[in-house]
């Protein structure tokens, strides 16, 4: 591969960009409630029975309703659920990855209409992905002014 000095310059300029992630507030905080979320032994005790829960829950919707079992395990994910949501560190650490994940959109973003102003970006968000023309603008179902 030949390397040409907008190469290694593009290159460079990746790399401070992953070194400023990194050392964002926002990567630290989710890094620490990672750690907190792994450590906590009550949160992981929740996960594991939610987990464990998942896969009967699974077994059952191969027959739905039919299954003898199906209102029982329906209600007891979604109590397993509940508890996992409402951990106090399970809290913390999807509020710090939504931070980061919102930060890592911006940044996608940025860089892909820094290329191209159509250049269609997916923020994670269904509400405004919805508004971009997912159909291409040749289908004529979008409602973008090409």
């Amino acid at each position: 591969m030949l390397a040409t000095m907008s190469t290694i310059e593009l290159l460079d300029g990746a790399d401070e960009l992953a070194k400023a992630v990194i050392e964002s507030d926002v990567y630290h905080e989710y890094i620490e409630a990672k750690q907190k979320l792994e450590k906590d032994v009550e949160a992981q005790k929740r996960i594991s029975a939610f987990n464990h829960m998942k896969d009967q829950y699974e077994d059952v919707q191969r027959f739905g309703k039919y299954h003898p079992d199906y209102d029982e395990i329906s209600a007891n994910i979604r109590k397993a659920k509940r508890a996992v949501d409402l951990t106090d560190t399970v809290v913390e650490f999807k509020k710090a990855e939504r931070e980061l994940e919102s930060l890592l959109n911006e940044i996608s973003g940025i860089i892909a209409h820094s290329v191209s102003k159509t250049i269609k970006v997916p923020t994670g968000n269904p509400f405004f992905d919805s508004m971009s023309c997912s159909g291409g603008c040749a289908s004529g179902s979008c409602g973008c002014s090409s």
